[in-house]
């Protein structure tokens, strides 16, 4: 979309839109487009007339809800971003919106600062690429959400997945005081998740009587991870080949797990590795349609995220999982439970993603 940013304003009280319109076009350095409406369907037949970059939304409407018009506008319009701006106290309403893909949920601001911080996150907001990152699926990147929360003072549970694994983030008034992911804990734990480039994410209530483990300020456990990403980078391998080797060792590694018949790694549109396969070309382009389709299917009945599909028959049970642009499909042995299959794959999800 070329030109100025074009922000849609709904909410049912006139002075209301008024008071937006002015400070979201005037006193943003992007300079946005804000038109205004009142009315939730006259916002839908909006978005439908002319391309919009961000759609604000008060909860309580007359005749259609705002979650209502998240659920349409989320599925018509998926680059769309959302933002909730509502005088509804609900965690209910406000774990839902999350769970349905929002970008932002705030509560009308009542201060100066909170109007100025609530200002700052949407000119943030419209200059972000529009790639990667979380929103159910995809949107904004987990320092985006961690640093809307403690600005905030929020308390609450962040519960994170990456498709394969689960994580938790526990903030308390505005401070990160516990994380876990798998076998993590503390700030390690905080590290690996950060390093999650996509997924989805939704926002639990908070935990007032979890043990804080962590010490350091947001921000310094931002820098830190910050820099260890840094200490990472410089030690990956030099060249294409080394990659290749050790996506490889990986497979063969994988395959030598009980009951593990076959291992086929996609990575991007045509980059594959596999294991036990004499001819993967097949199998790979099964993958990516079973993949899809379960994600399409997913996406109708608003359950987030795919995570995995695990699928049984008279000669062989087969595992598959989606992680950003990888995909892993594991092929096990008859012979193998189904507790047994979940147990191993768990295990090696662990491994594939660490």
């Amino acid at each position: 979309m070329a030109g100025s940013p074009r922000i849609l304003l709904l909410d049912d009280d006139a002075a209301f839109l008024e008071l937006y319109k002015e400070m979201l076009g005037k006193h943003l350095t992007s300079m946005p487009e804000v038109k205004t409406t009142t009315s939730a369907p006259r916002a839908l037949s909006m978005l439908e007339a002319e391309p919009y970059n961000l759609l604000i939304v008060d909860l309580n409407m007359p005749k259609m809800d705002g979650l209502q018009i998240l659920t349409i506008a989320r599925r018509k319009y998926p680059h769309l971003r959302l933002v909730v701006l509502t005088g509804v106290r609900d965690e209910q309403f406000r774990t839902r919106a999350y769970a349905m893909g929002v970008d932002q949920f705030w509560i009308k601001p009542e201060s100066d600062q909170e109007i100025g911080l609530f200002m700052e996150s949407i000119e943030s907001l419209l200059s972000r690429e529009a790639q990667g990152g979380f929103r159910g699926v995809q949107s904004k990147s987990l320092v985006d959400i961690i640093q809307l929360e403690c600005l905030s003072q929020n308390s609450c549970v962040l519960k994170i997945s990456n498709g394969l694994i689960d994580g938790k983030i526990w903030i308390q008034t505005g401070e990160v005081i516990d994380a876990e992911a798998a076998d993590l804990m503390a700030e390690p734990a905080f590290q690996r998740i950060l390093g999650w480039k996509t997924g989805s994410f939704e926002i639990l209530p908070p935990d007032p009587e979890r043990p804080r483990t962590i010490t350091t300020s947001y921000q310094g456990l931002l820098l830190n991870t910050a820099q260890a990403f840094d200490e990472a980078a410089s030690q990956l391998p030099a060249s294409a080949e080394a990659e290749q080797g050790k996506a490889t060792f990986a497979l063969a590694e994988i395959a030598q797990w009980p009951g593990v018949e076959c291992v086929l790694s996609l990575r991007g549109k045509n980059a594959k590795d596999y294991y036990g396969l004499e001819d993967a070309a097949p199998v790979a382009e099964w993958l990516r349609d079973t993949l899809n389709n379960f994600q399409i299917l997913a996406d109708r009945l608003q359950v987030g995220q795919l995570q995995q599909v695990i699928g049984a028959g008279p000669r062989r049970k087969v595992a598959l999982a989606a992680f950003g642009d990888a995909k892993l499909c594991i092929g096990f042995g008859p012979a193998v439970t189904a507790e047994q299959l979940k147990e191993t794959f768990k295990n090696i999800l662990t491994k594939w993603v660490s």
